[in-house]
């Protein structure tokens, strides 16, 4: 890629003038202010100029419908235009082969967004994407999802992927086939960005760009030369979080990154905007935002019919032409064209007359700025040479493009599956690809690709070896980080002694000795959305600081106090402010920068309640494509730990949502010795190395810690296993349960988890004193982890292993029923009832959350230590260990 070189262009350069002399007059008149009075009084008297008419068209953040760089101001195209010509010919056919045959089996995919998109990629990979074999951390590319077959037939041209592979599109039950869309955890030597969740890709493009730089300015990574390029559809841009990050990205100048919008106006069941303009739209949206906005909008064979237009006549149309009414003039005969879009008015007519029915045809169906090498390549150029701010390219396509007459600009064209055999012969012929007559004869197309000395796959190559390697690739050195020193972990193993803290102080307490290791802490990256003083985190803020590219530019209004607002360019917090999409985003980004700039870092995203996998659920799905690493800390966790904040914030549900994604190992410690033992064997896993899993382990860990102030007890012996597998003894009955003083007692065991634990501990008490029952308090760190090891087990079972679960084992043999409780909806823990041997009852939190005393809102819930007891008479009562009227006499006391 030739060396930046700042070109200046205006897109004004190639609209008509019908009065150059005034033209020259206001811009002398704007030249003798600026000089006489400044900048500052030009920009006042340009802004009083705007605001004085509401006239249509004089929006000062959009611009004609025309191409941003002018055909005279385009740069020396560097590459062999024929040639690879060829190459994205063979892509095309060989992405839509792959389709075509999949659909013969039922499994689907997509066409026509690559068929749209061919040229945007591939001018990309011949000139501008960087690889990871230059010794940097390469591009990164966010794929769009359904553009996914037009980089595996790349791959395959490249010989990264062979027939077979191909033929194992959308077929992964054995392991190796290749995933319809970019899922890194499907395939994890190419995909890096999983992104057909709409929406997720731009937002996270925004804040990996953003996380390149916080490496950069912390000292960690260079990444001066990575560039973050995010492929996006046009009817993408209307999910909320495609513009969620739009104002971060322009407020913090993150020049490092293009986005570049497939304009080929349709979603997937039609026009993106029917009766308006989606380019001029979303001009408008990034330009307020603050961003350099390019369009690509037309090929060259507009150039001239511009020419010709003497008046503006051509451009008032095309500016007023909705986007449905355009994909029609792209279907229709030249006829049609002349009649409904050139007969609006003489002027329009009198260009018309000067073309043949062939350019016409031509200036509708096929010439777009995003099929012509030439004006792709222009508008990567001032992208990556911008500085100052992100870059976004709206390049117009037609969707189907070189597809045939049956896909093209077509409102169905997303759900056709497969060309027919006819199909793929005009295919050939339009491509003028080399393929035989008798090579389509069957009822299977062939793949194709040229030889391996042939002058494209020469130059295939050796393009890609400029720019360092094939891309996308994902690519994982093994860089263990050693265990920090047990000193930090033994603070929380000893207890608090006589102070109370809740253990979200615990885990706050921890991280911050962990980022005092000289060896790991500066990889430590906490992320909190705006609630750092609700956790306790302000501690940190003068020491760690919080991060921001432009550092202080203010004196602090609390500069003379301990824990002051302190920002810096390397600073290490990231206080987002009120956004959890955008945390998580972060998060995504610190906790896979182990792959992607091979510098394993340390997150932790702490967040409010349950404003975390409630709101953000998709996103915690992509960290685990994506096989991010790091810890996520439910903080002021539980459905009735948060005095009278209510229905939208009490969390009684977390727990259940975060079960469902596999790579997330949760927990809910009910003591700040457990954090302690949960975190270390945390940081083993995922950043240490074993034998199996020698670059650490593709899991994330969910932690719920609480706001509810208790004494924490030092760590009983031998307990570690069953904190991090879930389950153990925490205290046992007591022989004097039995009011008569006997040994043979009614029996429970009480299990627990969070703050919970707490309620059945007095609940223990209040059975042994009043009612002579013998209860064990089990402390339940993870039911999740109780049920998952069980289902293992099972599934061995099925190949003839003996295998027990390990909540069986533990309760084995332990006597009476048993009763679970937690902070959460029962079936949080009803996920272990099918190997629990005993009687089982559980009881939670259902239903909304409510304002209220702690107190008041567990006697609603029904699980504080009275509701606890009653239940585990009742449990009793049905063994006949207990009479049937106790039940009632304990209701009847305890006022339930």
């Amino acid at each position: 890629m030739p060396d930046p070189v700042r070109r200046t262009y205006s897109q004004l350069d190639q609209l008509p003038d019908r009065d150059p002399e005034e033209t020259a007059e206001w811009r002398a008149s704007l030249d003798a202010v600026t000089q006489a009075a400044g900048p500052h009084r030009a920009a006042y008297l340009i802004r009083r100029a705007l605001e004085h008419t509401d006239a249509p068209g004089l929006a000062p953040l959009e611009t004609d419908y025309v191409n941003t760089i002018p055909t005279s101001a385009e740069p020396d195209f560097p590459g062999d235009e024929a040639m690879e010509a060829r190459i994205t010919a063979w892509n095309r056919w060989n992405a839509a082969a792959m389709v075509t045959r999949g659909s013969q089996l039922g499994l689907g995919g997509h066409i026509a967004t690559f068929a749209s998109a061919a040229w945007l990629y591939e001018t990309g990979f011949q000139h501008f994407f960087r690889g990871k074999e230059g010794g940097g951390s390469g591009d990164q590319l966010y794929i769009q999802g359904h553009a996914s077959p037009g980089i595996y037939a790349r791959a395959f041209l490249e010989g990264r992927l062979t027939e077979e592979h191909l033929d194992r599109f959308r077929r992964e039950a054995d392991g190796e086939g290749l995933p319809s869309y970019p899922h890194p955890r499907r395939l994890p030597w190419l995909w890096e960005f999983p992104t057909v969740s709409m929406g997720l890709g731009p937002l996270s493009a925004i804040y990996q760009a953003r996380f390149n730089r916080y490496l950069e300015h912390r000292g960690i990574k260079d990444t001066a030369n990575s560039h973050v390029w995010a492929f996006l559809g046009d009817g993408e841009m209307d999910e909320p979080e495609s513009t969620a990050a739009l104002a971060l990205a322009g407020r913090e100048g993150l020049d490092n990154l293009t986005f570049v919008i497939n304009c080929n106006l349709q979603r997937l069941d039609g026009p993106v905007r029917p009766n308006f303009k989606i380019v001029q739209e979303l001009e408008t949206q990034f330009r307020a935002a603050g961003w350099h906005v390019v369009k690509a909008l037309w090929g060259r064979a507009w150039d001239e019919v511009f020419a010709l237009d003497a008046d503006g006549a051509l451009l008032r149309r095309l500016r007023e032409t909705p986007d449905a009414q355009f994909q029609t003039y792209a279907t229709r005969d030249a006829a049609y064209l002349r009649d409904h879009f050139f007969g609006a008015n003489a002027s329009l007519q009198a260009i018309a007359d000067r073309l043949s029915d062939a350019e016409l045809l031509e200036l509708f169906q096929t010439s777009r700025a995003g099929h012509e090498p030439r004006k792709v390549y222009a508008a990567y150029q001032a992208a990556v040479e911008h500085k100052g701010a992100p870059t976004v390219i709206l390049a117009q396509t037609v969707k189907g493009y070189t597809l045939g007459a049956g896909f093209e600009s077509r409102n169905a064209n997303h759900q056709m599956k497969k060309l027919t055999m006819a199909e793929f012969r005009t295919m050939r012929d339009a491509l003028e690809l080399p393929i035989p007559d008798s090579a389509l004869e069957g009822d299977q197309v062939p793949y194709w690709r040229p030889a391996e000395d042939s002058p494209e796959m020469v130059y295939l190559r050796r393009r890609r070896a400029a720019l360092d390697g094939p891309a996308p690739a994902r690519k994982v050195v093994p860089k263990p980080l050693p265990l920090p020193a047990d000193k930090a972990f033994d603070a929380l193993k000893k207890g608090s002694g006589s102070q109370e803290i809740a253990t979200t102080m615990a885990f706050v307490r921890l991280v911050k000795d962990l980022m005092r290791d000289k060896e790991t802490g500066r990889r430590w990256v906490p992320i909190v959305p705006d609630e750092a003083r609700t956790f306790g985190m302000e501690s940190l803020f003068p020491t760690a600081g919080l991060y921001s590219p432009k550092g202080a530019t203010y004196d602090p209004v609390d500069r003379d106090q301990l824990l002051w607002y302190k920002e810096a360019k390397d600073g290490q917090i990231l206080n987002e402010g009120i956004t959890e999409a955008g945390s998580l985003a972060d998060f995504t980004a610190a906790a896979t920068s182990y792959a992607t700039h091979g510098e394993p870092m340390i997150p932790f995203y702490i967040f409010y309640s349950m404003f975390g996998w409630q709101r953000t659920a998709d996103q915690f799905w992509a960290l685990a494509d994506q096989l991010g690493r790091g810890f996520v800390i439910g903080a002021t966790a539980g459905r009735t730990t948060m005095t009278g904040e209510g229905l939208q914030h009490a969390d009684g549900h977390s727990h259940l949502i975060a079960s469902t994604n596999p790579a997330a190992l949760s927990y809910d410690p009910a003591f700040a010795y457990e954090v302690a033992v949960i975190v270390k064997e945390g940081l083993r896993r995922m950043y240490g190395a074993t034998p199996e899993h020698p670059a650490g382990e593709d899991v994330f860990y969910y932690l719920t810690v609480y706001n509810e102030t208790k004494v924490q007890p030092a760590m009983p012996e031998g307990v570690e296993e069953g904190i991090l597998r879930g389950l153990y003894r925490f205290k046992e009955a007591t022989e004097e349960a039995a009011l008569d003083g006997t040994a043979d007692a009614p029996r429970m065991q009480l299990l627990a988890s969070g703050t919970a634990i707490h309620w059945a501990l007095e609940a223990q008490r209040l059975l042994a004193a009043d009612w002579g029952v013998a209860a064990d308090v089990w402390s339940a760190p993870s039911w999740t982890e109780l049920r998952r090891d069980a289902l293992e087990c099972d599934a061995a079972r099925l190949e003839g292993e003996d295998r027990i679960p390990y909540v069986t084992r533990a309760l084995a043999g332990a006597p009476g029923p048993v009763v679970a409780v937690s902070d959460w909806m029962r079936a949080v823990p009803d996920q272990i009832a099918p190997w629990v041997e005993q009687d089982w009852v559980s009881i939670g939190t259902d239903g909304f959350g409510l304002s209220d005393t702690r107190e008041a809102a567990r006697r609603h819930f029904g699980v504080d230590a009275q509701s606890v007891v009653v239940q585990s008479l009742a449990a009793l009562a049905r063994r006949g260990e207990v009479k049937p009227e106790t039940v009632k006499e304990a209701r009847e006391r305890y006022g339930l």
